[in-house]
């Protein structure tokens, strides 16, 4: 079971001027965590500690067919 996970960018203000979203495809949180983790710029690394609690409050949807996993989209500023 895949689900598409709509995720708040965890950079804060002022690094990250107005945030931004990033669409993942991921089995469960913790693949979602990691897939972001990789996703992340290295510049971004010291805020990693805000990725897992950006993944718990995402919204999340089942999908209907069995898609990769993989980081989707992203906006982010």
């Amino acid at each position: 079971m895949k689900y598409i996970y709509i995720v708040d960018y965890w950079v804060p203000f002022p690094t990250s001027e107005y945030g931004g979203v990033i669409n993942v495809i991921a089995s469960n949180d913790v693949e979602c965590h990691d897939l972001l983790q990789s996703w992340r710029d290295e510049c971004d690394s010291k805020y990693d500690s805000g990725i897992m609690e950006s993944v718990t409050k995402a919204q999340v949807f089942e999908l209907a067919s069995d898609e990769p996993s993989e980081v989707v989209s992203t906006f982010t500023t």
